[in-house]
């Protein structure tokens, strides 16, 4: 009889992936000398869930300091807040900006 051969297999260790987390991004707030302050407030607080409290301060700090940074998060959420902040702001006729740029 011949002999018969079983055949090998071969075991390769599992790949664990890297996962990375996700980069951040800063949604900040130009100051500009012609949008009302009550209507900055209103947009902060509509679109970044802030209390009128908590609005107030970064505005006020926007207005001493030219900017501020109003919260952070990941690329796509900053980049639509900014924006539709931004637009608000449009629609009523004022200059109001948002941007956005990488958290180091």
């Amino acid at each position: 009889m011949p002999a018969t051969t079983t055949p090998r297999i071969t075991v390769l260790p599992k790949i664990q992936p890297k996962v990375e987390r996700p980069k951040l991004y800063k949604v900040i707030l130009v100051n500009d000398d012609f949008t009302p302050r009550e209507f900055v407030t209103r947009v902060l607080q509509g679109e970044f869930r802030m209390t009128e409290d908590q609005a107030h301060k970064v505005m006020i700090t926007a207005h001493k300091l030219g900017a501020c940074v109003v919260a952070v998060f990941t690329r796509d959420v900053a980049e639509t807040k900014a924006d539709r902040a931004t637009d608000a702001g449009r629609a009523k006729g004022y200059p109001l900006l948002f941007t956005t740029e990488p958290e180091e």
